[in-house]
């Protein structure tokens, strides 16, 4: 079977979210593919730690990068013959008649559009309608997100199949350099709930540290001027990208992390998190039960008086064991055999 891949996400530099996703999909399907031909298409050339070619693992640079569902990679595919798509994104190559299968991590934009830049909101409605009507086969990261995108755009369930994300953080060989702290991870955007947060960190103890990693999003202003607004911003650090050896180390001393998002696809952060037996403080809202299951802590997202409870109950909790158990559910390699069984089914077809 011949296989084509959009490898556009998977290639980028500091993945996070759709592109960490994309990446370890590719790099699980890697050593399972094996009875297949699989070609990945990249708008530049592929990153040194992209799994290596081989007999059945070829890479093809083409372009234009910019519009590379509408132009680059539906040319590049009209070349050759293939028996199924494979795009990691929310986005499908147009103009092609082969069948194509993509991937949803959430609908958030549908459920907070005021929450996103306008270009970034046009794109991510009208693409994604068209693709997924246009799709063979969706896949998702939770029943949550599966349940929303039938709720959305009104698809057959069974078109719909849900995917796990793993964990492949390694384990911690470093020491944090904070101490006293608490942790959160995601990028600076507005439905991560930060602004909440904050105001609910500053009614903790004033010894307290409040850790926020991830890159700038949109409309993160506001995030940024809320430490001061509150009168914590000698307590409260921004930390943009960090690599995977130094954020293992932040979730291992953690006294406990928090993701007090309004809505999320699944929370990678968590599973994370709980990964290192750090207590979670999450929302009781979208996927985010779905993946703490009876470790999680959970908060009401609109409430500050929640969400410094919840952290309180956090900082105080030490039993670990409910957490490890949970996180034996996800892995990637079980996501890559699931995703590799669909573009078969569809291929074949």
């Amino acid at each position: 079977m011949n296989i084509a891949i959009d490898g556009y996400e998977a290639n980028v530099a500091n993945r996070v979210g759709i592109g960490r996703y994309a990446y370890e999909i590719l790099v699980h399907l890697y050593p399972l593919a094996s009875r297949q031909n699989v070609t990945v298409f990249l708008p530049s050339t592929a990153r040194s730690d992209m799994p290596a070619e081989n007999t059945n693992w070829h890479y093809k640079i083409v372009g234009p990068a910019r519009l590379w569902t509408f132009v680059g990679l539906p040319l590049a595919l009209r070349r050759e013959t293939f028996d199924v798509v494979f795009s990691p994104t929310h986005y499908i190559p147009r103009f092609i008649t082969i069948p194509r299968v993509m991937s949803i991590m959430d609908v958030s934009y549908l459920e907070y559009p005021a929450m996103f830049r306008k270009k970034d909101l046009y794109q991510l409605t009208t693409w994604t309608a068209y693709s997924v009507h246009k799709a063979a086969k969706i896949l998702t990261i939770s029943e949550f997100s599966k349940n929303a995108i039938i709720k959305a755009y009104g698809v057959n369930p069974e078109k719909i199949a849900v995917t796990y994300p793993g964990l492949t953080m390694k384990t911690a060989t470093k020491k944090s350099t904070y101490t006293n702290y608490i942790l959160t991870v995601g990028t600076l955007q507005p439905r991560k709930n930060y602004v909440r947060l904050i105001e609910a960190f500053s009614k903790l103890d004033s010894s307290l540290t409040l850790v926020i990693v991830g890159k700038k999003g949109w409309l993160y202003e506001d995030i940024l001027a809320a430490p001061e607004k509150f009168g914590v911003q000698q307590r409260v650090k921004f930390l943009e990208f960090v690599p995977d050896s130094d954020l293992s180390a932040l979730y291992k001393d953690a006294r406990c992390f928090v993701l007090p998002s309004l809505y999320e696809g699944f929370g990678l952060p968590v599973l994370e998190a709980m990964a290192y037996g750090c207590p979670v403080v999450v929302s009781n809202v979208s996927s985010l039960p779905e993946i703490a299951g009876k470790a999680g802590i959970y908060v009401d997202p609109t409430s500050i008086e929640s969400i410094a409870k919840g952290l309180r109950e956090g900082l105080s909790t030490k039993n670990t064991e409910a957490a490890r158990r949970q996180v034996k559910k996800f892995s990637w390699e079980k996501a890559a055999q699931d995703t590799l069984k669909v573009l078969e089914e569809v291929g074949k077809k």
